[in-house]
């Protein structure tokens, strides 16, 4: 499993807005937004449900990340996708953060990314409604 994950009935809209405040009750920030459904359409013309990919930082568990390796840079920042389900829900996935020590051997990082996942835990649980 790649992510944590949560379905809401609130709309996809309220549910961006939801996501990025309880990522910063977290101490994240969002540093991109990408509109795949509207890159797509503009790009190549095709149309595609509401798609959002927020890239969202902890400035602290980055800074630590990075000072265990360079390339650690690669998987960062924490990607967390907001999609709009064929039955209306919108659907909440965050990277977890785990999946980074199945990649790079590293107990330092392990620690961290311990860390990180039970902050973004606590965001999944923040948008239950």
């Amino acid at each position: 499993m790649l992510g944590l994950t949560v379905h809401r009935k609130k709309s996809f809209d309220e549910t961006i807005v939801d996501t990025t405040e309880a990522l910063k009750k977290e101490g994240f920030g969002v540093l991109t937004t990408i509109d795949v459904k509207q890159t797509l359409k503009d790009k190549i013309g095709v149309d595609f449900k509401r798609y959002t990919i927020l890239g969202a930082c902890n400035p602290s568990f980055a800074h630590r990340a990075l000072q265990t390796t360079d390339e650690i840079g690669m998987l960062l920042p924490c990607n967390v996708v907001v999609t709009e389900e064929k039955n209306g829900e919108i659907k909440v996935s965050i990277f977890d953060p785990m999946t980074m020590t199945k990649l790079v051997q590293n107990s330092e990082l392990e620690t961290i990314a311990k860390d990180v996942q039970d902050k973004l835990v606590r965001v999944i649980h923040h948008l239950h409604e």
